[in-house]
């Protein structure tokens, strides 16, 4: 948030739910059926919006290292393609890490 934005009010319904001003809902692409990850901090209440994986696109990457390597080292054996799967996992947990 930048010092020249001024907070916006919101009211908890009796279900629970809070509308989120259109201001911030334009600002940033925020649709319906958005999902959220819900923090509580002391006594404030962070929503984050969820940015679900896009599996096809990991697989993807995966599969084009899995090329790269038998295009410069040959065939891999099965405990080479284990490898890279374990590889790849950690290098996704630590980036997500970082996120």
């Amino acid at each position: 948030m930048t010092q020249s934005e001024k907070a916006e009010l919101t009211i908890l319904s009796e279900k629970g739910q809070v509308v989120i001003p259109a201001k911030i809902r334009l600002r940033m692409g925020l649709k319906p059926k958005t999902k959220f990850l819900v923090y509580e901090c002391d006594d404030a209440v962070i929503l984050k919006k969820f940015e679900e994986p896009d599996f096809s696109k990991e697989i993807e990457a995966m599969y084009k290292r899995v090329d790269e390597r038998i295009a410069k080292y040959g065939e891999l054996t099965q405990d080479d393609i284990e490898e890279e799967i374990q590889k790849y996992r950690k290098e996704k947990a630590a980036r997500a890490k970082k996120a």
